[in-house]
C-alpha cells in the first residue's frame, strides 16, 4: 500500500467514530453493563482513541454519513454471498478430473481513493477463494487470478473480479 500520508486528517467524527468502536468492542468483550463496566470502558475508550490517533490516519477514508451503515451491511452481505459462491466454483473446480483452472497474474483498476478503501477491496480479492490480491499500487490491484480467460484486459479483469465490491464499499468508504 502506499499514499497513506495523502490520507484526508481526521475530523472530530472521526475521533468520536473511533472513540465509538472502540467503546463498543470494550463492551462485547466485557459481556455486562454494570455501571463500573460503562465507566471504565469509557475512560479506556478515550485514552485509547488519544494515544493511537496519530497513528489511525488510515480511518479518514471513512464516509462518515447516516447511510454509512446500511452500505457496510450491503458489503457484507454481498461479501458472503460471493465468498459462498467462489467457494463452491473452487470446489467444483478441483473435483472435476480435468481441473479447469487457467491461472493468470491480472490487473484491475479501483476507483476508491482511500487507503483503507483500497485495503478492504485488495482484502475482500483475497478472501475470495480463487483471487490472490498481489499487490496494491496506485489506483491498480495485481490479482492472481485462478480463471483467467486468455488475453483479458484490464476492464474485464476489474469487472470480474473487483467492480461487485467495490461498488458496495464506495458506501461507507472513500
Amino acid at each position: 500500500m502506499d499514499n497513506i500520508s495523502r490520507e484526508p486528517p481526521l475530523t472530530l467524527p472521526h475521533y468520536l467514530f473511533i472513540f465509538a468502536t472502540v467503546y463498543l468492542l470494550w463492551l462485547l468483550l466485557v459481556g455486562e453493563l454494570s455501571r463500573h463496566e460503562l465507566i471504565l470502558g469509557g475512560l479506556v475508550s478515550l485514552v485509547v482513541t488519544l494515544v493511537s490517533a496519530p497513528h489511525l490516519l488510515i480511518f479518514g477514508g471513512v464516509k462518515l454519513r447516516i447511510d454509512a451503515p446500511l452500505h457496510l451491511l450491503r458489503y457484507l452481505g454481498y461479501f458472503f454471498v460471493a465468498l459462498i459462491r467462489a467457494n463452491l466454483d473452487m470446489a467444483r473446480r478441483i473435483l472435476s478430473p480435468s481441473l479447469p483452472i487457467n491461472p493468470s497474474m491480472v490487473a484491475v483498476e479501483t476507483g476508491l481513493r482511500s487507503t483503507l478503501g483500497r485495503l478492504m477491496l485488495a482484502n475482500s480479492i483475497t478472501l475470495t477463494p480463487g483471487t490472490l490480491s498481489v499487490d496494491v499500487k496506485g489506483n491498480r490491484i495485481l490479482v492472481h487470478w485462478v480463471d483467467a480467460s486468455p488475453g483479458v484486459d484490464l476492464e474485464a479483469a476489474t469487472r470480474e473480479i473487483a467492480a461487485g465490491f467495490e461498488r458496495h464499499l464506495g458506501g461507507f468508504l472513500r
